[in-house]
C-alpha cells in the first residue's frame, strides 16, 4: 500500500461528501416539482412532451396506477429495443455492416438494459451498430435510471405524506429527472470525456499502420455520450467489450476518477433528498454514513489484499502487489477502489478483471453483490432499499 493510494481513496470520499448536499438539493427541487434555473430554457420542451403524450403533470396517481404506468412504459421500451437489435442489418448507422443480433441475445439484452442490469454477453464493438448502441441501449441507460429515481421519489412521498393516497405522477417524475438532471449532467460529462480523448463520432473504423508495419483496424463510435450515462445512471454496459479498461472509454487517471464519482453521485444525493423530504436531513446523513462505513471498510480490505499480493509468490521470491488482470495505467489502488464502487452501486462497469483479484480482494465485490444494493446501490434502487430498511428498524417493536 502507498500514501498515494490512500490519498486517492480519501480524496474520492471527500469530493463525494462535498457534492452530496448540492446534488440532493437539485433532486429535492425535482421531487417537489419546483422550478430550476434550467426551466428557463427547457420548460417549453417539458410542456411539449406532456402535450404530445397527453399527460397532465399535475394529476397525481395512486401507487397502483403509478406502478402500472411504469411497467407499461418499460415493457414498451423493451419491445422497441428488441426490434432495433433484430432489424440492425437493415437500419442505418451501421458502418461495419453488422448483421442482425440473434433473437435470444436481442431478448436478453433488451430485458437486461430495461431493468438497469445491463448484463452483456456480447462484444459491443463486434456486435452492435452505432444505431443500436445509441437508439437501442443508450436510451435505456437514461430511462432505466430515470425510472429508478422516479420510484425513489414515489417512496419518499409515501413516507412524507402520511395521510395521502397519491404518490406523484410517474410521467412527470421521469420527464423532469431526464430533462433537468440526467441530460444536462451527461452533456457536461460527455464534453469532458471528449476533451480527454474519448471518441464521439459516427465513423466506424480507422485503419492505421502499427510500428511493426502491420495494418490494424481501430473501431470508433459515439462512445463519450454513452460513457457519460453508463456511469451516471449506474448502468455499466460499455461500448467496448473491455469496458472502462479500454483507453477509448477511460483514457486517463482523471477520467477514471470522474467515472468513479459519477457512479456514486446520484445515489448519495438521493439520501440527502430523502432526509429533506421527510423533514429531517439528519436521517439522510445517517443513511449515507452507514453506506460510507460499509464502503470504506470494503475498500480498505480490497486495497490491502491486492497491494499485499499472493503470499505463495512471495515465498518464491516474487515481490509486489497483484497486478494480474489490472490496467497498468491505473494500478492497484484505483482498480481496488473502482471494484468496490461499481459492485456497491450495482453498476457493473469495470476497469480491472475481478476474477483476477486475490481471494480476500475478490471477496468484497462478491459481498457487495450479496448485500443487494444497500451500499449506495443502483440509482434509486439503493436509496429505496436503504430507506425501507432504516424505516422498518425505526418502526419495529423494541
Amino acid at each position: 500500500m502507498t500514501m498515494q493510494g490512500w490519498f486517492l481513496i480519501l480524496a474520492f470520499t471527500g469530493v463525494l461528501l462535498a457534492l452530496t448536499k448540492p446534488v440532493g438539493l437539485w433532486l429535492f427541487a425535482l421531487y417537489e416539482g419546483r422550478r430550476t434555473p434550467l426551466h428557463r430554457v427547457l420548460a417549453p420542451v417539458e410542456r411539449g412532451i406532456y402535450a404530445l403524450a397527453g399527460v397532465d403533470p399535475d394529476e397525481e396517481q395512486g401507487w397502483r396506477r403509478y406502478a402500472l404506468h411504469m411497467l407499461l412504459f418499460n415493457v414498451a421500451l423493451m419491445l422497441f429495443t428488441y426490434a432495433v437489435l433484430r432489424l440492425q442489418a437493415v437500419l442505418p448507422l451501421n458502418p461495419q455492416g453488422l448483421g442482425a443480433v440473434g433473437e435470444h441475445l436481442s431478448f436478453n439484452t433488451a430485458i437486461s438494459f430495461t431493468a438497469n442490469t445491463n448484463w452483456q454477453s456480447y462484444g459491443g464493438e463486434s456486435t452492435m451498430s452505432n444505431l443500436s448502441q445509441m437508439l437501442g441501449l443508450t436510451i435505456h441507460n437514461f430511462l432505466s435510471a430515470a425510472t429508478g429515481i422516479a420510484l425513489a421519489f414515489a417512496l419518499f412521498r409515501g413516507f412524507a405524506r402520511r395521510e395521502t393516497k397519491t404518490i406523484g405522477n410517474f410521467w412527470a417524475d421521469v420527464t423532469r429527472v431526464t430533462l433537468y438532471l440526467l441530460l444536462p449532467l451527461c452533456v457536461a460529462l460527455a464534453l469532458f470525456y471528449i476533451a480527454s480523448g474519448v471518441p464521439q463520432t459516427l465513423a466506424g473504423v480507422v485503419d492505421v499502420q502499427t510500428l511493426e508495419g502491420a495494418r490494424q483496424s481501430i473501431l470508433l463510435g459515439p462512445v463519450a455520450s454513452q460513457e457519460a450515462i453508463k456511469m451516471l445512471g449506474t448502468n455499466g454496459g460499455g461500448f467496448f467489450n473491455a469496458n472502462s479498461a479500454h483507453p477509448f472509454e477511460n483514457p486517463t487517471a482523471l477520467t477514471n476518477f470522474v467515472q468513479m464519482l459519477s457512479i456514486f453521485l446520484l445515489g448519495a444525493g438521493l439520501t440527502w433528498c430523502f432526509g429533506k423530504a421527510v423533514g429531517n436531513p439528519r436521517q439522510g446523513w445517517a443513511i449515507l454514513a452507514a453506506m460510507m462505513i460499509l464502503f470504506l471498510a470494503g475498500t480498505a480490505v480490497t486495497y490491502a489484499a491486492e497491494a499485499a499480493g499472493n503470499p505463495v509468490l512471495h515465498q518464491l521470491g516474487v515481490a509486489g502487489g497483484n497486478m494480474e488482470g489490472k490496467e497498468a495505467r491505473f494500478g492497484i489502488a484505483a482498480s481496488a477502489l473502482f471494484s468496490v464502487i461499481t459492485t456497491a452501486a450495482s453498476c457493473g462497469a469495470v476497469n480491472a478483471m475481478h476474477d483476477s483479484f486475490t481471494a480476500l480482494g475478490g471477496m468484497i465485490p462478491l459481498f457487495n453483490m450479496q448485500l443487494g444494493e444497500v451500499v449506495v446501490g443502483g440509482v434509486g434502487a439503493g436509496s429505496t432499499a436503504s430507506c425501507c430498511s432504516r424505516s422498518w428498524r425505526c418502526s419495529s417493536p423494541g
